[in-house]
């Protein structure tokens, strides 16, 4: 018996980007639902659970910042891209502080997009080790998604917990950005793209007792990155 298909949700007003979109993801196997209201996306993505989001930032009812806010206290570890025309890095910030995951751009490669949806599955398929591992004064646990740390609760977004689980993987080994950009997003490297990054900072602030100067999650400078388990350890 064939697994049930992942389905995908679009959000999006431009009915030729739906069609586009959707045509390309039924053809690769995905289950498409779509809608170009904000408020109805919400109630969309609880009634067909969806396994990904699609969301559009402008939007006739709403704006996709208070989408992807919604979508979070629905579901925290919904993946979720933001697709919108606009390129400011004050937008993409924005962008992934309201809890999306990534962030593309228009006019925006179709192919790239469905990578981007396998890479999230595929990691989703794979069982961690270990339910929960300790990093310093930090606790993850892979089950729930949270961290915890100092008594306080941080609930870990899609992509935050698995680039925390392949760092985890690869514990004391230098990961290079390609490689984590290929296994987690689905994307080839490029000298403008700052997605890993992006997520490193939002990880250090919920690990590193000084997230300036980190201890853990720690920079190999001109490849990439490796995880120390060990207090005070250094590169």
């Amino acid at each position: 018996m064939a697994p049930p298909k992942k389905t995908i949700l679009i959000v999006e007003d431009e009915p030729h980007i739906i069609l586009g979109l959707q045509d390309a993801l039924e053809f690769e196997g995905f289950r498409v639902v779509s809608t170009s209201k904000g408020k109805e996306g919400v109630e969309l993505a609880n009634r067909e659970s969806a396994d990904a989001v699609i969301l559009d930032l402008m939007l006739p009812d709403t704006n996709g910042y208070a989408v992807c806010e919604e979508l979070r206290r629905w579901n925290p570890v919904l993946p979720i891209i933001m697709l919108t025309a606009r390129s400011q890095e004050s937008d993409k910030i924005r962008g992934l502080d309201a809890g999306a995951d990534d962030y593309v751009t228009k006019p925006f490669s179709v192919n790239e997009l469905i990578a981007r949806m396998r890479a999230i599955f595929r990691r989703a398929a794979v069982r961690p080790a270990a339910e929960a591992v300790e990093i310093g004064e930090a606790r993850i646990n892979f089950a729930s998604h949270i961290l915890t740390r100092r008594g306080e609760e941080h609930q870990l977004s899609f992509y935050e917990l698995e680039l925390l689980r392949l760092l985890v993987e690869r514990t004391g080994q230098p990961v290079s950005r390609d490689e984590i950009l290929q296994k987690i997003w689905g994307l080839d490297a490029s000298p403008t793209n700052r997605t890993v990054d992006n997520f490193i900072v939002k990880l250090r602030k919920k690990i590193e007792p000084s997230p300036d100067r980190p201890v853990h999650i720690l920079t190999v400078y001109g490849f990439g990155y490796k995880l120390v388990v060990e207090r005070g350890s250094s590169a």
